[in-house]
């Protein structure tokens, strides 16, 4: 954990974690926190698993096998977790920042887009469906939550992992939707690489 900076935020890292237990913590913190606590951002990895946003259809998950499915409170439909993704969790009063849940969406996907620059990588948002893509693939799939103002869930970016259960499911609910990663697209291999660009990015584009 880093103490809070200039900006207001505490970085976290959970490491590689179930993402059951990430969540509880995420809505403890959101239910106890003042309007005095600095807001944090949580990196980390899941185990494999499978979650459905609050009002996703369960239709969507082709076939789970042996891939555990959690059905949480975020936004969205269906999406894929499991290592060699990158986590970013985003606990935010976003009353106090000015924020909405629309521009915090575009606030997120602004800061994949300028990260994955760096590695030479030209990214885009859709309109129609959240997040990020490359040449029509999904780089990064975003779920928030809004509860008393504040956010948390946050967002996936696939760095460099198994994409083969993508194909159990309709991703974000989307028929044939192709996903995509940052080493099928580049030399980047190991998400320690692509952490500290995100984080920087990320500070920038909620700074301003």
């Amino acid at each position: 954990m880093r103490a809070a900076d200039a900006t207001g935020l505490v970085i976290r890292d959970f490491g590689l974690e179930p993402m059951t237990s990430t969540w509880a913590r995420m809505r403890e913190f959101t239910d106890q926190r003042s309007v005095t606590d600095s807001d944090e951002i949580w990196f980390g990895q899941h185990p494999p698993v499978f979650t459905l946003g609050l009002a996703g259809d369960v239709a969507h998950i082709l076939d789970a096998g042996d891939i555990e499915v959690v059905q949480t409170d975020r936004g969205g439909q269906v999406t894929y977790h499991g290592p060699g993704q990158l986590i970013c969790y985003v606990l935010l009063d976003l009353r106090r920042r000015g924020l909405d849940i629309r521009r915090l969406v575009e606030t997120l996907e602004r800061a994949v887009i300028e990260s994955v620059s760096d590695f030479g990588i030209e990214a885009y948002p859709r309109r129609d469906a959240p997040g990020v893509y490359v040449s029509d693939k999904k780089l990064a799939a975003i779920g928030l939550r809004i509860r008393h103002g504040c956010s948390y869930h946050g967002l996936a970016l696939n760095v460099a992992m198994d994409l083969s259960p993508y194909a159990q499911i309709n991703p974000c609910g989307f028929p044939g939707l192709d996903v995509t990663q940052l080493s099928d697209l580049c030399d980047v291999n190991d998400i320690a690489e692509v952490r500290p660009a995100f984080e920087r990015a990320l500070i920038r584009c909620l700074d301003g």
